[in-house]
């Protein structure tokens, strides 16, 4: 059974037209591939897809230079065939069967197994560029932190018990205004807070008569008068307007 599956793997280059030629599922054919024990039948199965895709290839260039049958049609009735050829079809193909001659020395297009390289491949740098980066982004962040340590042991350096006792009454201190609330910009003793109650003071009006409101201009609130709409056309003189009648 997977002699006859790999042979028609060969003709037809399809998985499932193999499968359904030898009368097995797409299922149990990849569930077979994927066996620990089934080495050989993998590398029959690549060597299959590679000759199916050869003769799909020659399909290919032989529907390119011999062109296809296609039917054609007049109202509703056939009336004969005719036959297109398919031009870029035909580069296609030169290119990649002959990169040298018909592509400029370039690479030839990716196939479906190179594409999936590819990706692989893209995965794995991948992985590799981020675990390269996550090291020097910790290896960044440790300099900093011995940094930080390393400026914290010379400001806390041994002081003398002087030293200690107003260091001390300075956090005592501190955490008493943070209870309370303390907030230097409304303290008036506090040059921050007293330039702040300052500028205040200068922006207060002296008296409520400035903060009344002025009376309005005469003529406030009038709605002015339409102008008269022009007329849509010019009328019409008569005798009787030049005064001869």
């Amino acid at each position: 059974m997977q002699q006859a599956f790999i042979e028609a793997l060969a003709d037809t280059g399809s998985v499932r037209a193999a499968c359904r030629r030898v009368g097995r599922s797409e299922h149990g054919a990849y569930q077979l591939r994927r066996h620990p024990e089934a080495a050989g039948f993998r590398a029959a199965w690549q060597a299959a897809l590679d000759h199916g895709i050869a003769r799909i290839e020659d399909v290919a260039m032989d529907r390119a230079l011999n062109g296809v049958e296609v039917p054609v049609y007049s109202y509703g009735k056939l009336l004969g065939s005719r036959t297109v050829y398919n031009d870029r079809l035909l580069m296609f193909l030169l290119r990649n069967r002959a990169p040298e001659r018909f592509a400029a020395g370039r690479a030839r297009a990716l196939n479906a197994l190179d594409k999936l390289e590819l990706a692989r491949l893209k995965q794995q740098w991948r992985a590799e560029w981020e675990a390269e980066s996550a090291a020097e982004e910790q290896a960044v962040f440790d300099s900093i932190d011995a940094l930080i340590d390393e400026m914290r042991r010379r400001t806390h350096r041994p002081r003398s018990p002087r030293a200690q006792a107003a260091y001390d009454h300075y956090l005592a201190v501190q955490a008493e205004d943070e209870a309370s609330g303390y907030c230097a910009l409304t303290d008036p003793d506090h040059p921050e807070g007293a330039a702040r109650l300052a500028d205040l003071a200068a922006r207060t009006p002296a008296s409520a008569e400035d903060d009344a409101p002025s009376a309005p201009p005469p003529g406030w609130g009038r709605k002015p008068k339409p102008a008269p709409e022009p007329e849509p056309f010019p009328r019409w003189h008569s005798p009787k307007d030049e005064g001869w009648e």
